[in-house]
């Protein structure tokens, strides 16, 4: 499946000026053969607006939902968006990415669990559901955010549950780009799955995000990077190289958990 990594940050505080970036990266994507486009980490709203992260949270069934739902239906690809979710039972705001497929029902919800520095403290709190997944062209597909997928035990949680195309929206910025050039294309390697990092980029409020949006495949090999500025980049998922990489890596199955109770 040909994947879609868009690359902006849109317009912050706006969610109709970055719903029509949105529509006009799913007409470019869908033209060059692809069935999912992934954006970045609040891309819907932008990351640092402060407060406005609350005003414009949405629940994962709002108005902002069926917006994406009719850019997936009229441009025929699945789209992962990130967005500020207010839950509809409790009120409380997430830092969350939704997956809508190609026919716009909304398929999987995720809530950021690793909450990074005390921005994201202050607004967001955090999920408690690791592993979300959902079936998309014949993939596994899983979703992260951002610095969820640091933790080594959360990516090998996705593995062990046969995720095949770990997506990660994020909102990477300076001066931690090693995390888009190192340790994506390891984590892909150790767990045996492809991982769409897709980022923000340039400056907004007190952060600098530094782009370099990937698809590492299980090889540890990117299939497309992008630079540091605006950017929509594709890249292609192959099951039957992924079959065949996991046949050849022993990682998973020369594991023993029961060495490793320690670790919780």
């Amino acid at each position: 499946m040909r994947t879609a990594l868009l690359q902006s940050s849109g317009h912050p505080g706006s969610v109709d000026k970055n719903l029509e970036v949105l529509d006009e990266a799913a007409g470019r994507a869908a033209a060059a053969g692809s069935g999912l486009l992934v954006t970045s980490e609040l891309f819907l709203t932008g990351y640092a607006i402060g407060d406005g992260l609350a005003r414009l949270a949405e629940p994962a069934d709002g108005s902002i939902a069926d917006a994406v739902a009719a850019v997936a239906g009229r441009h025929g690809l699945a789209i992962a968006y990130g967005y500020p979710e207010r839950g509809f039972d409790t009120g409380l705001v997430h830092n969350a990415l939704q997956l809508i497929g190609a026919d716009g029902t909304r398929v999987a919800n995720y809530r950021k669990t690793h909450l990074f520095g005390c921005f994201e403290r202050e607004h967001f709190t955090p999920g408690d559901e690791p592993v979300v997944q959902a079936e998309l062209g014949g993939l596994r597909i899983g979703l992260m955010i951002c610095y969820d997928v640091e933790f080594p035990e959360n990516v090998r949680a996705h593995a062990l549950a046969g995720t095949d195309l770990l997506l990660v929206p994020t909102a990477q910025m300076h001066p931690f780009q090693f995390v888009a050039e190192s340790v994506v294309p390891v984590r892909a390697f150790e767990n045996q799955m492809y991982i769409a990092y897709v980022n923000r980029t340039g400056p907004e409020g007190d952060f600098e995000f530094v782009g370099l949006s990937t698809l590492a495949g299980p090889d540890g090999v990117p299939r497309a990077r992008a630079g540091r500025g605006e950017e929509l980049v594709l890249g292609d998922t192959d099951p039957a190289f992924l079959s065949a990489s996991r046949e050849q890596n022993p990682y998973l199955k020369d594991r023993r958990p029961g060495l490793y109770g320690p670790l919780v």
